[in-house]
């Protein structure tokens, strides 16, 4: 029971700890473990699916790095050399055991009694083909070596269920008060008394199931594999395989999520006929050696009868955890899109429309997004990494297409994407990462039911679903987008900037559709610094009017100033987009509302031809400011980024005090960075008005502080292609559109109106 244990495994666990700490800087495979420190420090037995060969060392250095405590993990006995060889020696000092090891799993409960973990990789071997559920539903893996589809190991759930049994022993013993027992396990555990025995007694024997999942799996050749070539002529062609696909991981941006599931104990039930064979069997047990050694064909009638109850017991909790380990997988896009595939060549068909294809996907993932048991991949949870699926282009999908592409799997050609026979053939099981990945990301994802379950409703759905349902999909994706800015920008970086803000208006978009349309929709555009709450006044009397009105958020804004330092005006601009398509829906005609930086968003997007697109009113909108500081904004800002690019420091001077009108909806802190920004909008803007031919009311403040009242007369005399009609209100202040000065808000309802009887 104590083979190996006296080894140290502090010192140079420690030193591989730090080490590892350092080439994980260095490498571009991203690791990122999922669920809080509690769990993990309360595991005793971590069960990992296996996809490639570093997933031996990473998992147990993770738990340290999170935890403190030391684990052991199986490996393969070709490492081993004898007992005292020293490399064999180093091996178990930084948690190693060979799986042929004569007292394995005796060996490694002892280890759970001394406080260390164990890391178990049930399927032992990589499952290349990620194929692990039968034709009925059950867990099952392909073993290369006998060529036959077999049962996960069951080592884990012997070890779960007997250590318990053991340590029920143990609690036994100390209350019959025999104390030589009980120090003789002391001593043969090694640990410093029987307090520490019974405190590991009492500590309930629980399995993590855990879940790797790599994103992207890429074929495309990589220095590693080029530098083995030019060292090792000849290299064999599973050992190439392994250099592509592994190498890929390493070498190139890599996602490598790992998820700790829900703690699973062995929940033994001891009927009064149990715990009677339990005393008859323990009378003969002394050590763990002697309870791992329980046979079903002993001569012995009760031992028989104990090990065969505990065979079943460990074939169900094995189960169990097989069904809670994979069902960890992190769901990501090219899961979903050959899910997608496979399911379609089920139903015969070979050949799809694009545009049918990512609908159906995009439907698949939205309602994949809604079931709370599946764990999403960063790009699926933030629309940011699916957006373009539908009508643009998208960089995860564009990847997706063209490794089927690549690996002659399909065919896009224009607007139709074919299935090839070789999605279908068998491959061999050492090939098949190279030769068919989307069959291995659909094996990956099929245990997810609900995956299953949406790819299969969204297939039916997507033909005949509705333009108002899909704009319901586009809003949802605009309040999940503000929910992911702000979380991106919570951290204690930002802390200090954050705390000063003091906007307490809600700041998602919002979609007001009338009882009675007129069939005018209105597009609300806020502006710099603001939120969708700075125009719900006027987007209230709006719709109320009878048109629908939607209000979008500016990326960046409504989150964190940190957030709008880093987005670019483009990013405005596609907001506006996003809106626009919502709208489309609800209205057969359009008319752009924006405010400051909005309404230069406006006249910019409206210079592009769209359909529907009925008239742009622009309020306090600049082409001139009244800070002549202005002027140094591109100075400051270029500073700022040389020094960011140069140290750590955020810059000279990253945000400046915004002294806003409305600090109830306006950042306090005003970047630097969005100034530069917002002035290379206006200067885009202003190239653009002469393209734009629909109606525009501009509408500006007398005696604006912020915007030189000037800008108003330099658009109107730029608008030489539109019927245009300017109002100047009698005002101090730049909020005009916020607090309704001069009548404001009835002179865009009258333009509004004027725009609705030419549509009559």
């Amino acid at each position: 029971m104590d083979d190996g244990a006296n080894l140290d495994i502090t010192g140079n666990y420690d030193l591989c700890v730090r080490i590892f700490v350092v080439l994980e800087k260095r490498l571009k495979v991203s690791i990122k473990l999922h669920q809080d420190q509690a769990r993990a420090g309360d595991g005793q037995i971590f069960l990992f699916n296996h996809f490639a060969r570093f997933e031996t060392i990473i998992p147990q250095y993770l738990i340290h790095r999170e935890t403190g405590a030391y684990c052991r993990s199986v490996a393969s006995s070709e490492f081993f050399g004898e007992e005292d060889d020293r490399f064999t020696k180093f091996l178990y000092s930084v948690g190693a055991v060979p799986n042929d090891h004569p007292h394995l799993l005796s060996f490694l409960a002892a280890e759970i009694l001394r406080g260390r973990k164990v890391v178990v990789f049930p399927e032992g071997g990589m499952i290349k083909d990620r194929k692990v559920l039968d034709e009925e539903g059950r867990y099952s893996i392909f073993s290369p070596t006998s060529e036959t589809q077999r049962k996960h190991h069951r080592g884990a759930a012997v070890i779960a269920l007997t250590l318990e049994a053991f340590k029920k022993r143990i609690l036994s013993v100390h209350a019959a008060g025999e104390e030589a027992r009980l120090q003789r396990w002391v001593k043969a555990l090694d640990l410093d008394g029987t307090e520490t025995l019974l405190a590991a007694a009492r500590q309930p024997t629980t399995i993590i199931p855990a879940n790797i999942t790599f994103y992207p799996i890429r074929i495309t050749d990589n220095i590693l594999r080029k530098g083995m070539e030019l060292f090792s002529k000849g290299i064999g062609k599973r050992f190439v395989e392994e250099l592509l696909i592994e190498g890929n991981i390493l070498l190139k941006d890599t996602d490598m999520d790992i998820r700790l599931g829900t703690a699973i104990p062995p929940n033994i039930k001891w009927h009064w006929w149990e715990r009677f064979l339990l005393n008859q069997v323990f009378r003969r047990v002394n050590s763990l050696d002697d309870l791992f050694s329980l046979r079903r064909d002993a001569p012995e009638w009760d031992e028989r009868l104990f090990a065969r109850y505990m065979r079943r017991q460990t074939m169900r909790l094995r189960d169990s955890a097989m069904e809670a380990m994979y069902g960890g997988v992190t769901v990501n896009l090219s899961h979903i899109a050959s899910r997608l595939i496979m399911g379609l060549i089920d139903r015969e068909q070979t050949e799809v429309s694009k545009e049918f294809f990512n609908k159906a996907l995009y439907l698949a993932l939205k309602k994949v997004q809604r079931d709370p048991l599946i764990h999403l991949h960063d790009s699926l949870g933030n629309p940011d990494g699916y957006a373009g699926i539908l009508g643009r282009q998208n960089s995860n999908l564009d990847r997706f297409f063209g490794l089927g592409e690549q690996t002659g799997l399909i065919s896009c050609e224009g607007d139709c994407i074919t299935f090839l026979p070789k999605l279908c053939e068998e491959r061999e099981f050492h090939e098949i990462r190279l030769e068919n990945p989307i069959l291995v990301y659909a094996n990956e994802v099929a245990p997810i039911r609900g995956v299953g379950k949406a790819v299969e409703e969204a297939t039916l759905e997507a033909p005949e679903l509705a333009d108002t349902d899909l704009a319901g999909h586009f809003l949802d994706d605009e309040l999940r987008a503000l929910k992911c800015d702000r979380e991106l920008y919570t951290g204690p970086g930002e802390e200090e900037i954050n705390t000063r803000e003091t906007a307490t208006e809600s700041a998602e978009p919002y979609l007001m559709l009338p009882e009675t349309n007129n069939g005018l929709g209105v597009l609300m555009v806020h502006g710099f610094l603001a939120s969708p709450a700075e125009m719900k006044g006027l987007a209230e009397k709006v719709a109320g009017a009878g048109h629908p009105v939607m209000g979008v958020r500016l990326k960046g804004h409504g989150t964190s100033p940190w957030d709008l330092r880093d987005r670019e005006w483009e990013e405005w601009l596609a907001s506006l987009r996003a809106g626009y398509r919502i709208l489309q829906a609800h209205a057969e005609r359009i008319c752009l509302v924006g405010f400051s930086a909005g309404g230069a968003l406006c006249l910019l997007l409206g210079a592009e031809t769209l359909a529907g697109l009925a008239g742009i009113a622009a309020i306090s909108t600049p082409l001139k400011f009244r800070d002549k500081n202005m002027m140094f904004v591109p100075l400051i800002d270029g500073v700022n980024r040389l020094t960011r690019w140069a140290s750590s420091s955020e810059g000279v001077k990253p945000f400046l005090d915004s002294n806003t009108e409305h600090p109830h909806i306006n950042y306090q802190s005003m970047p630097l960075h969005g100034l530069q920004e917002l002035r290379l909008l206006v200067s885009r803007m202003e190239d653009e008005l002469p393209e734009i031919t629909v109606p525009v009311c501009v509408i500006q403040g007398s005696n604006d502080p912020v915007v030189d009242p000037e800008s108003a007369v330099l658009i109107m005399e730029k608008l030489d292609r539109a019927p245009k009609i300017l109002h100047m209100i009698e005002a101090a202040n730049h909020g005009i559109v916020a607090d309704d000065v001069g009548d404001t808000h009835e002179r865009l309802l009258d333009f509004l109106t004027g725009l609705s009887g030419e549509g009559s």
